[in-house]
């Protein structure tokens, strides 16, 4: 059983992101969950909707412009990030966990634990 979590820390602000729309797609693109994240800035609604992902290639994408824009954050526009797409592989079995620290021109990601 292969699991996927996700977290989002606003950098910019110090503070977990909450409301942040995101997708999981799989290789071709298929969206596979959509939601928003929670007050603590995860998504407990992926490892619910998606509890066993087969191995092979994912992204996670974020709306992060929609999530600065609503922070009161003026944006140029277009934004320099407007979506972040984390894209990465998943092996056999095991936990991911693939946080995203974002603010309005840079993110980072690894995986956690």
């Amino acid at each position: 059983m292969t699991t996927l979590t996700t977290h989002v820390l606003d950098t910019m602000h110090g503070l977990p992101a909450s409301e942040v729309k995101l997708r999981l797609e799989d290789k071709a693109g298929m969206v596979l969950y959509a939601g928003v994240t929670n007050g603590d800035g995860r998504c407990p609604g992926l490892i619910e909707a998606v509890p066993d992902l087969a191995p092979g290639n994912y992204a996670l994408v974020f709306a992060v412009a929609d999530y600065f824009r609503g922070m009161g954050v003026s944006l140029p526009e277009p934004p320099f990030l407007d979506e972040v797409r984390i894209a990465f592989g998943l092996g056999d079995e095991g936990h991911y966990h693939v946080p995203l620290l974002v603010s309005p021109f840079a993110y980072s990601t690894y995986r956690g634990s």
